[in-house]
């Protein structure tokens, strides 16, 4: 989508300062960290939230989250951290892209909002 600022990421259009990517998944760091350690990790393929997720999806958000710990233990995040997807309109979700936020480095606090 061209007017979708993840897609532009994605596409190299916009930089990001990257710490992951792959073939299907990009991670980078949030431009307004909520922690010491912030990062979204994102598929390539434009997915707009959660609730938009198909079966076709499922293969793709499995090797998503099965990169997680390995994002994070490439980030030094050994003692813990916290994964969020925020959802529609109530749930936050600023930029209409499926996105996770990676945060750590720090112990967090709950509830979270």
């Amino acid at each position: 989508m061209s007017d979708c600022i993840f897609c532009r990421i994605v596409n190299g259009e916009i930089p990001s300062e990257t710490v992951y990517e792959d073939e299907e998944i990009i991670a980078f760091n949030d431009m307004q960290p909520q922690a010491p350690v912030h990062v979204l990790v994102i598929p390539r393929k434009h997915i707009a939230s959660l609730d938009d997720i198909t079966e076709t999806d499922e293969e793709l958000l499995g090797r998503l989250m099965s990169k997680v710990h390995i994002i994070a233990e490439m980030l030094g995040l050994a003692n813990g951290y916290r994964l969020v997807a925020n959802t529609g309109e109530d749930g936050l979700q600023t930029v209409r892209h499926l996105h996770f936020h990676l945060l750590g480095g720090r112990k967090m606090s709950w509830p979270p909002g």
